[in-house]
């Protein structure tokens, strides 16, 4: 009797009351809320680029992006640290790198750009690498969420929900997975990182678990190509609401299983220097016995050449599936060029970016 007179004083004055042992949300829900309908991306209820047309081809529900990843990126390894030192200052801070992340992204999102890909454990900052002593992780060897990492990733996903920007939020990459010391481990970053998003109250996510979770460099097992829909699964089952899927290597496709369990369908275009093998991706994605109309998205794809008529961009366009710019510093390249390595200048600092940024824009419309 006593329980229902307080619930109905709380009602009365507008109070709440949770039985439950979960904390509520550290923030309301965001201004940013990204969903999902058959093949297409809403946001806040309306498809993404909502009525845009390019040359007859409709581009309404799709989600262009870039591959950004590096925007939390430290070096804990002080043996390491100083290759990424800035050229004005000769030393690495990783507070600029998230400072001067977070100023660029309002020209990012001007020219057309909804979306950009992030990594808790980054990517390689040489573009491409055999190994990686660095170590830029944002977990525990236990699996714990280590704050300053979260700190800086929590003012990027709060900045683009702002803007109205989705986060592609990725946890492992391939060079890094190791610094976790056993599954058990893995499954706790999971289970940490998914707790920590629902605790901020954060709706402008798409989750991807792991970066290329094919690539033979891993070393837990879990993330790997056969067990991979196990931490979907998982991911799926504690937060229903929370857009999930996993990358593979540059012109492969993703397991039934994977695509099964998956909200939307992420492949990889490096290795593809014939836009034409784009569109044939997009076409076996759909023929998958486990297809159902579902997004299809590239987030991660290293060939230009945006002036000519045809380009792995356009023909993803022309396919109906999303794209992503990757931009690694190339040599002889400086500190303008690419946007994978460190340091970064996260501006559109060089004719490769804006040449990318042209076409977005000239696809999307921008947001001018």
């Amino acid at each position: 009797m006593k329980k229902h007179i307080l619930l109905s004083l709380l009602i009365v004055f507008g109070c709440s009351l949770s039985f439950g042992n979960e904390p509520p949300p550290e923030k309301k829900a965001g201004k940013t809320v990204v969903t999902i309908e058959k093949d297409k991306f809403y946001i806040n209820g309306e498809p993404t680029y909502k009525g845009r047309t390019w040359q007859g081809h409709n581009i309404e529900g799709l989600l262009m992006n870039s591959r950004m990843v590096q925007g939390v990126f430290d070096d804990l390894n002080p043996e390491t640290v100083d290759r990424w030192k800035y050229p004005d200052t000769q030393t690495w801070d990783a507070n600029r790198n998230t400072d001067e992340f977070l100023a660029a992204m309002n020209s990012w999102y001007a020219k057309g750009l909804l979306a950009f890909n992030i990594n808790f454990q980054g990517g390689s900052p040489e573009g491409y690498s055999r190994v990686q002593p660095w170590e830029n992780n944002a977990f525990e060897a236990d699996g714990s969420l280590r704050p300053a990492f979260a700190k800086r990733m929590a003012r990027i996903i709060e900045k683009a929900d702002e803007l109205g920007m989705v986060v592609n939020l990725s946890l492992f990459y391939f060079g890094q997975d190791e610094r976790l010391k056993d599954e058990q481990a893995v499954i706790a970053a999971v289970d940490n990182a998914v707790a920590w998003i629902k605790k901020k109250g954060y709706t402008n996510i798409i989750l991807e678990v792991a970066n290329e979770s094919n690539n033979k460099a891993y070393q837990h097992a879990i993330i790997g190509e056969h067990r991979i829909h196990e931490l979907i699964s998982r991911v799926k089952k504690s937060a229903p609401s929370l857009l999930v899927s996993t990358s593979f290597n540059g012109n492969t496709l993703p397991p039934d299983k994977v695509v099964e369990v998956s909200d939307y369908v992420l492949i990889h275009g490096n290795g593809v220097s014939d836009p034409a093998r784009i569109t044939e991706m997009v076409n076996q994605v759909r023929a998958l016995p486990s297809y159902r109309p579902m997004p299809i998205v590239f987030n991660e794809d290293d060939h230009f050449d945006f002036d000519k008529p045809s380009n792995n961009f356009v023909e993803a366009v022309k396919a109906y599936a999303s794209w992503g710019y990757f931009d690694f510093r190339m040599k002889d390249e400086g500190f303008n060029d690419g946007y994978q390595s460190v340091p970064v200048n996260w501006e559109i600092s060089s004719p490769r970016k804006k040449a990318f940024f042209d076409k977005l824009e000239e696809i999307t419309g921008g947001f001018r």
